[in-house]
């Protein structure tokens, strides 16, 4: 299946914008940007408090305790009924652009085992696949190519030890980190703290 391409971004980080807190997780300020590229922007805002994303579609995932990981597909993210079943704080993935063709990249599935981590689909359009994955204490993912550009959205926090590039790093996560990990990047990694829930979403070319 093709959303089995994406599993293999489950948690390394490549770009990480903005990890400060601010006034979005408690619905005080306007829409903030903290990934902004060719292929995608992503926002934190609070579900009361769109204004500032742009117009256009988008993923929306809840950060509030209440509906903790539900992602829905806007048409328009930036009109008022967008997020209006949903509560609390958010994140906003806008795809943008499309990637140039190219060679097929990333793992096959059963190329790169995976222990202690488990992936349910949520919805899939033309323009995304959408995850919802955990990664158990201990859990592995062995190293991989990632067949997608794909973002990480952190539901949980925790700690993830990533080796990329013959580099290893502890990254310590907390909920609403994003990151944005680019096709044909490759890593292995390794859970270092309590069980990871993320949800991701794999961007179409």
């Amino acid at each position: 299946m093709r959303w089995i391409l994406i599993v293999a971004a489950a948690l390394a980080p490549l770009t990480v914008l903005d990890r400060s807190p601010d006034a979005w997780q408690s619905g005080q300020a306007a829409a903030r940007a903290v990934i902004d590229n060719a292929r995608v922007r992503v926002y934190r805002a609070s579900a009361d408090a769109i204004a500032g994303v742009e117009h256009g579609p988008a993923v929306v995932v809840s950060l509030d305790d209440s509906s903790l990981g539900t992602a829905v597909w806007a048409d328009d993210a930036a009109a008022p009924q967008a997020a209006s079943h949903l509560h609390g704080a958010v994140v906003v993935v806008q795809p943008r652009g499309h990637r140039p063709p190219s060679p097929p990249a990333g793992s096959k599935p059963g190329d790169a085992p995976f222990t202690g981590m488990s992936f349910k689909p949520v919805f899939e359009n033309d323009r995304v696949s959408v995850i919802r994955a955990r990664m158990e204490v201990g859990a592995r993912e062995a190293f991989h190519t990632h067949g997608s550009d794909t973002l990480v959205v952190h539901l949980s926090g925790g700690e993830i030890e990533d080796t990329a590039e013959g580099k290893t790093v502890v990254n310590r996560w907390k909920r609403g980190d994003v990151e944005f990990e680019a096709f044909g990047s490759s890593h292995s990694a390794r859970n270092a703290g309590g069980a990871v829930d993320v949800v991701l979403v794999a961007l179409k070319p």
